[in-house]
């Protein structure tokens, strides 16, 4: 029987594969305003961040404010260029398919944009309303408030509760919390999640087995 009564799932990057197309857009808006990113040191540099700290970098790379509309823009070409390029993260569905502990999503994405990617890639029904974001309580990873939210509003406690997360940041936040936090690190390219994780696997067809 599994010590864990709940599972607890980041989204970019665990459930979907988004980030590499979110931080591609990041890095164009930014070269339009006159930084010179590059989309590989990028992907590596970004990953995890929220886009407040994205933004915020690339102001100072830049050397002036970004402009007002800015996150507007940025919202509405990720939301054109997910509908086109977006997929699930390889072997995903079936372990949703298989899994036999209640679950859900807790993500640093506005919940529109959480819902609209896991529709695109057929898993918003998975989910139905079990979907937590930063934005709705203004907190961020590395803090732990969206897992304790998410906990409690699935009626567990953080002990009973397994995370599944990609980035430096959302390990940090589970483990701030008080969960066990298994790291998928697939795009995980400085190999920071080992040693800092509970457990960490490559692969999704590594999961239920640890469930």
């Amino acid at each position: 029987m599994s010590k864990y009564k709940c599972v607890i799932f980041d989204c970019d990057g665990v459930l979907i594969d988004s980030e590499s197309i979110a931080i591609g857009v990041l890095v164009n808006m930014a070269n339009q305003l006159g930084a010179t990113f590059h989309f590989k040191e990028s992907l590596i540099a970004l990953k995890g961040k929220s886009l407040n700290a994205c933004m915020a970098l690339i102001s100072e790379a830049i050397g002036k404010p970004l402009p007002e509309d800015f996150e507007k823009q940025y919202r509405a070409k990720t939301f054109e260029t997910f509908k086109k390029e977006i997929k699930p993260i390889k072997g995903i569905k079936s372990v949703l398919q298989n899994i036999k502990l209640p679950f859900c999503v807790a993500s640093s994405g506005p919940e529109n944009k959480i819902r609209l990617n896991l529709e695109v890639t057929e898993l918003l029904p998975f989910f139905g309303n079990n979907i937590f974001s930063c934005y709705t309580i203004q907190k961020w990873k590395p803090e732990p408030d969206v897992f304790l939210w998410a906990a409690k509003t699935m009626g567990f406690q953080p002990k009973d509760c397994l995370v599944i997360e990609d980035s430096v940041s959302g390990v940090k936040a589970a483990l701030a919390g008080g969960f066990d936090v298994i790291g998928y690190t697939e795009h995980d390219y400085k190999n920071e999640l080992p040693g800092l994780a509970t457990k960490t696997i490559q692969s999704m067809d590594e999961l239920l087995p640890l469930l």
